[in-house]
């Protein structure tokens, strides 16, 4: 028999010396999640923070101010809880960035102070900065607004009811003439602004000023009213008498003015202007403008 070995037999000896315990190798487990990664983060942090300290460059305070920034947005968020709605969050993120930048630059890692802590301090005395240079009331006024305020809440949780104003000023030891002045001053800061929005639904982005009508703003039934009578005007009256419409409703001329214009008595004026009134009326009324004299009201 040839001493030269099979192909089986090559194979199971090459899988010996591959395993030579002959089992089924171990499946491949995963590799849990490196517990380390946070503290290769803050060794990163540091070292920037090291860099930066010995050369300031603009690139690595960009860095910096770019992993700092969701501080900002939580500083701003914090304080913008207690704002009206019309102070506008992202102003007052533009603020928070150069307290943000401001804290980077005075920041000294050697004191071993917290940067997050060192750095809201600036974030928030940067928005708040920015809201006294838009708030047009003086501090003062402010102050005795807060006076006001904590008298009524203080009254308010001990009877509780809104108190009144005899009850407030006692409270403040006040007499009336200095309790009326620092209740004028409270009412002057509560105002509302008219880019404050006009409606709670989300989808409706009008303000105040967009539904608020103005006191002289004509209603659109008397916008069609007017439309309809100067086409009556003009369709139904002769010049004469178109004249006499004009001078005595828009130009304000008496009966004798409008006579010498027009080369006219006064009495023949105002017998053509008594004569205008009911066909200007009757056409008014045939175009459903104005109800018919037998129809109610």
């Amino acid at each position: 028999m040839s001493n030269t070995p099979t192909r089986a037999a090559a194979d199971k000896s090459h899988v010996s010396r591959a395993n030579p315990t002959g089992l089924a190798p171990d499946k491949p487990t995963l590799q849990a999640p490196d517990e380390t990664d946070g503290e290769g983060e803050a060794d990163r942090i540091a070292a920037l923070w090291d860099r930066y300290a010995e050369t300031r460059d603009s690139d690595l305070r960009c860095r910096l101010v770019e992993h700092y920034l969701p501080l900002v947005h939580r500083v701003v968020e914090r304080i913008g809880r207690r704002l009206p709605m019309e102070v506008d969050q992202d102003d007052l993120i533009q603020q928070g960035c150069f307290g943000l930048m401001d804290a980077i630059d005075s920041f000294e890692p050697s004191r071993q102070v917290k940067f997050e802590t060192f750095a809201s301090l600036r974030i928030a005395g940067a928005a708040v900065d920015y809201l006294r240079t838009i708030d047009w009331a003086p501090r003062l006024v402010r102050q005795r607004s807060r006076i006001l305020a904590n008298a009524k809440r203080e009254l308010r949780q001990s009877l509780g009811r809104e108190p009144t104003d005899q009850e407030a000023a006692s409270h403040l030891d006040l007499g009336g003439e200095k309790f009326a002045r620092l209740r004028r001053d409270a009412e002057v800061v509560h105002t509302v602004s008219m880019q404050a929005p006009g409606n709670a639904t989300e989808d409706d982005t009008s303000c105040l000023g967009d539904v608020i009508e103005a006191a002289n703003t004509p209603s659109p039934d008397h916008v069609a009213m007017c439309s309809e009578l100067k086409d009556a005007i003009g369709r139904h009256l002769s010049r004469a008498e178109r004249l006499i419409v004009i001078l005595y409703y828009y130009e304000k001329m008496t009966m004798r003015e409008i006579g010498q214009t027009l080369e006219m008595s006064e009495s023949r004026v105002s017998q053509i202007h008594s004569a205008i009134l009911p066909r200007l009326r009757e056409a008014l009324q045939g175009r459903g403008v104005l109800p018919s004299a037998g129809s109610s009201r």
